[in-house]
C-alpha cells in the first residue's frame, strides 16, 4: 500500500519493540544477596506453619523446641541469611574483588538450608557443627576480598561474624548440656552483635539515602553522636558478656537510647514521607532506641524482656531487612530505584507487626495470644508477598547485561 493510499488509514501498524532484549537465563548464583534474600523471605514466610507444627507436637524430637528454637531461627536463621546476602553483594562493591558466586555460593546456601532442617531433628551435634559452619564460612568468605583489597574500615564485619559464630556455639553447647551458662547469654550476644551490625551500617547509608533520595532533606551526622552512639552499643555488649548487674545494663541502655535518637532526628526522617524507599529504613530505625529504652525498663524490672527483644528483632531488623532487600534487590538487577504498591504493601505488614508485638501485651495481657498470632501473620503475610513479587527477579539476570 503506497502512501496516501485511501485504503491505508485502515490498516493498523504495530511499532517494534524499542530498546535491548532484557537478558535471559538463570542468575541466582550471580551474586550473594539472590539466593540468601530469596530463602530468607520464604523461611520467613513459613513461620506460622512450623510453629503451629511445634505446638502440635509433630516436631517434638527436633534438637530445638517451642521459644529456643523460634530465638535461634530468627536470630541465626533467618537475619543471619539477610545478613550474609547484603555483605557479599556489598563486599563486592566496597572492595572490587569477587565475593562468593556459582557454586561456592549454592554450597554456602545449602549449609544454611542444612541448618535450618537439622535444628528440627534430634541431631543435636550435627545441627550446631552445620550452623556454627555456615556462620564461620560467611566470615572466612568476606574476610578474603577485604584482606585482599586491604579495606580496613570493614574489617569491623569480620570481627561481628566471628563473634556471632562463637555466640551460636555457647547457645548450642548449653542446650547439648555442655556448658554450664544461662541459657540466654549466647542469644543475648548475638542480638547485641545485631544491634551493632545495625547501628554500623545504617550509620553509613541512611543519611546519604535520605539526601539522594530526598534533595535539600538536609540529613547529616554529628561525628561525636556517630562515636558515642556505637561506643556505647559495645560497652553494653562487653557488660552482657561479663553478665554483670542490671542496674548497669539499664543507665547504659538509656544513654544508648539517647544517643541513637539524637542520631536518628539529625538524619531528617520526617522529610521521606513521600519516599518510601527512605521512610521504611527511618520507620525501622526508630525501633532501635525504642529496643534500648525498653530494655532499660526490663533491667529495672518495669517491664519484661520479651517487648525489648521484640522492638528489636521485629520492629528494628525486621523493618531495614524488608526496607534493604527491596532497595538492593532493586539496584543490583539494574531496575528503577522505586517502590510500587508490592513494596509498600510488604513494609507496612512488617512494620506492622512490630508494635502489635511488643505493646498490645504490655497494655492488655489478656490478648497476649492473639497479639502474637496477629503478629506472626503480618510479618509472614509481608515476607511471602515479597518472595512471590521479587522471586523471579532474584533468579534472573540484570537488565543491563552485567554480572551481579
Amino acid at each position: 500500500m503506497t502512501r496516501g493510499h485511501p485504503m491505508s488509514q485502515h490498516f493498523i501498524t504495530i511499532d517494534e519493540p524499542h530498546g535491548p532484549t532484557p537478558p535471559r537465563g538463570f542468575a541466582l548464583w550471580a551474586l550473594g544477596f539472590r539466593p540468601f534474600y530469596l530463602l530468607a523471605s520464604v523461611f520467613a514466610a513459613l513461620s506460622i506453619a512450623l510453629w503451629a507444627m511445634q505446638f502440635s507436637g509433630w516436631l517434638g524430637t527436633a534438637h530445638l523446641k517451642g521459644p529456643a528454637w523460634h530465638a535461634h531461627e530468627m536470630l541465626f536463621g533467618f537475619t543471619l541469611a539477610v545478613v550474609t546476602g547484603f555483605l557479599f553483594t556489598a563486599g563486592r562493591n566496597w572492595t572490587g574483588q569477587p565475593t562468593p558466586t556459582g557454586l561456592p555460593l549454592a554450597l554456602l546456601a545449602m549449609l544454611w538450608l542444612a541448618g535450618r532442617v537439622l535444628v528440627l531433628t534430634p541431631w543435636g551435634w550435627g545441627a550446631a557443627i552445620v550452623n556454627v559452619g555456615f556462620t564461620l564460612s560467611v566470615a572466612v568468605a568476606l574476610a578474603r576480598p577485604l584482606l585482599a583489597s586491604r579495606n580496613r574500615r570493614n574489617y569491623f564485619f569480620i570481627g561481628l561474624l566471628v563473634g556471632m559464630a562463637a555466640a551460636q556455639l555457647a547457645f548450642h553447647l548449653v542446650q547439648l548440656g555442655v556448658l554450664q551458662w544461662p541459657a540466654w547469654v549466647g542469644l543475648q550476644l548475638g542480638l547485641d552483635m545485631l544491634l551493632l551490625i545495625i547501628a554500623v551500617m545504617t550509620g553509613r547509608v541512611l543519611p546519604m539515602f535520605t539526601n539522594n533520595g530526598v534533595p535539600g532533606a538536609g540529613a547529616r551526622a554529628s561525628p561525636l553522636i556517630e562515636k558515642l552512639a556505637v561506643f556505647l552499643l559495645i560497652a553494653l555488649l562487653a557488660i552482657d558478656a561479663l553478665q554483670l548487674p542490671g542496674h548497669f545494663i539499664g543507665v547504659l541502655t538509656l544513654a544508648a537510647g539517647a544517643a541513637h535518637l539524637a542520631r536518628w532526628v539529625l538524619w531528617k526522617p520526617w522529610t521521606t514521607l513521600r519516599a518510601p524507599l527512605v521512610w521504611v529504613l527511618h520507620a525501622a530505625y526508630v525501633w532501635l532506641p525504642a529496643h534500648l529504652f525498653l530494655r532499660a525498663c526490663a533491667a529495672w524490672g518495669w517491664l519484661p524482656a520479651s517487648a525489648a527483644i521484640h522492638a528489636l528483632t521485629v520492629g528494628a531488623a525486621g523493618g531495614l531487612i524488608i526496607g534493604m532487600m527491596t532497595r538492593t534487590a532493586l539496584g543490583h538487577t539494574a531496575r528503577p530505584l522505586r517502590a510500587g504498591r508490592l513494596e509498600v504493601a510488604c513494609y507496612l505488614l512488617v512494620l506492622g507487626a512490630a508494635p502489635v508485638r511488643v505493646f498490645v501485651p504490655l497494655a492488655a495481657p489478656v490478648w497476649t495470644a492473639h497479639a502474637l498470632l496477629l503478629s506472626a501473620l503480618l510479618w509472614s503475610t509481608g515476607f511471602a508477598l515479597y518472595a512471590i513479587g521479587y522471586g523471579a527477579l532474584l533468579t534472573r539476570p540484570r537488565l543491563d547485561g552485567k554480572p551481579g
